[in-house]
């Protein structure tokens, strides 16, 4: 059983500027075992000053979205596996697309802020959607597959015995700029991966969603890779429970010494089939 535990911390820079963390994370354990995760990072920028609340609706939106698929294809795991390896990049990166701008409009509507117009006097949705800019990652994983979403930057990683590797290999932009959920047909930029996971897949297992302000913390990809490989190690030596404790602590420490941003971590890790699984549960509180 996959044990799920996560955390944000607002960035040693932001609580300088007083500005509040623009990072969201969210986690779905269903009864079958499988596990949706979910890390958004808001731009954050002048330009978006409700990029905490795009980054909220993206994971609820990306979790939503893959609840439903599960539950439609329960029990037919072969069938979703397809699906999704068909319409992964396409359909479903459209409907995160199309509702994360729904629930966008829904929300800004309600907050009773002014929708500006265009040149021809319509309602200009585009720059309301502009004012909530985010990035999205998420991940499913049930006993069959994993399937990987990717919008934008961060970090989607897999540790084992066999070693550490990028699940998804992201599109990278140079400078500051980053694909997001709030521009045009956002779903084209999206990266998606499904892979079957295999019977002898080396045991434990991590998984981890993380937003860019862990990765640009550290030098280069080696660095960020051997603290993943760190991670893993203190997991399978102290348990979920001692790192969950302990997780706001060392990632407040990393922004500090680091890139001064917001970090998200959400981790999902899986002991030993021998259920040598040391303190935790698959329902710790993020």
């Amino acid at each position: 059983m996959m044990q799920v535990f996560g955390a944000s911390v607002q960035g040693a820079s932001h609580i300088r500027n007083g500005r509040e963390c623009q990072d969201s994370l969210k986690k779905v354990v269903r009864d079958s075992g499988a596990v949706i995760l979910a890390v958004a990072d808001g731009h954050g920028s002048e330009s978006c000053p409700y990029s905490k609340t795009g980054s909220f609706a993206a994971v609820n939106v990306f979790c939503k979205i893959m609840d439903d698929y599960l539950a439609t294809y329960d029990g037919q795991q072969e069938m979703l596996f397809t699906f999704l390896k068909r319409e992964g990049d396409t359909k479903i990166a459209q409907e995160i697309d199309a509702e994360w701008k729904r629930r966008i409009l829904r929300l800004h509507t309600k907050d009773k802020r002014e929708i500006p117009l265009n040149e021809d006097g319509d309602k200009d949705k585009e720059a309301v959607y502009r004012l909530y800019g985010s990035t999205l990652l998420g991940l499913v994983i049930t006993t069959d597959f994993i399937f990987a979403f990717q919008l934008g930057d961060g970090d989607i990683v897999k540790v084992s015995e066999a070693g550490v590797y990028n699940i998804i290999e992201a599109d990278k932009i140079l400078g500051t700029e980053t694909h997001s959920l709030s521009k045009p047909a956002s779903w084209k930029k999206a990266i998606t991966l499904i892979r079957k996971r295999e019977e002898n897949e080396p045991r434990p297992v991590m998984y981890m969603l993380s937003s860019d302000g862990l990765s640009n913390s550290y030098k280069n990809e080696e660095e960020f890779q051997k603290t993943c490989a760190d991670y893993y190690a203190l997991l399978k030596e102290h348990g979920v429970k001692a790192v969950s404790d302990q997780l706001k602590t060392w990632l407040q420490e990393t922004s500090e010494m680091g890139c001064g941003d917001d970090i998200t971590a959400l981790f999902a890790y899986e002991a030993e089939r021998s259920g040598s699984e040391k303190n935790g549960s698959a329902n710790c509180s993020v």
